[in-house]
């Protein structure tokens, strides 16, 4: 049997019907001995090769300032750019006051985006 890519698998995978799916992870389980917590955990496993399940990808981030850094001014225009209706006075409590969560419940690429923006004005991020 010629060896799939893990882009040909996931191609075979979604082919398949539900039922298809699941009958494929009742005989995975049977031939290499192990339990699925869930079946998408399963899908992943045969090209990782005995790695563990990969957890589901988080699609919701919260941006936090954990500090201004000495640009304090630049991040707080930065701050206001980001979070809309946000006005001067507001934006400077905001910064002063890190560690405090300046976007919550955004998409990856926003998340990301700001917390570029922030961190080349000179500001410390985390996303949680």
């Amino acid at each position: 049997m010629a060896k799939l890519s893990n882009e040909e698998l996931l191609d075979v995978f979604k082919e398949m019907t539900l039922l298809e799916l699941s009958e494929f992870v009742k005989q995975f389980e049977e031939t290499f001995d192990v339990t699925a917590a869930a079946p998408a955990a399963v899908v992943a496993a045969p090209g990782a090769a005995g790695a563990a399940p990969a957890a589901e990808e988080q699609d919701e981030f919260d941006v936090i300032l954990e500090g201004a850094g000495d640009k304090k001014i630049q991040v707080i225009k930065v701050v206001r750019e980001i979070v809309s209706g946000l006005g001067l006075k507001e934006a400077k409590e905001l910064v002063e006051g890190a560690p405090k969560p300046i976007l919550e419940k955004v998409e990856k690429e926003k998340a990301e985006e700001a917390k570029a923006k922030l961190e080349e004005a000179g500001a410390s991020i985390s996303l949680k």
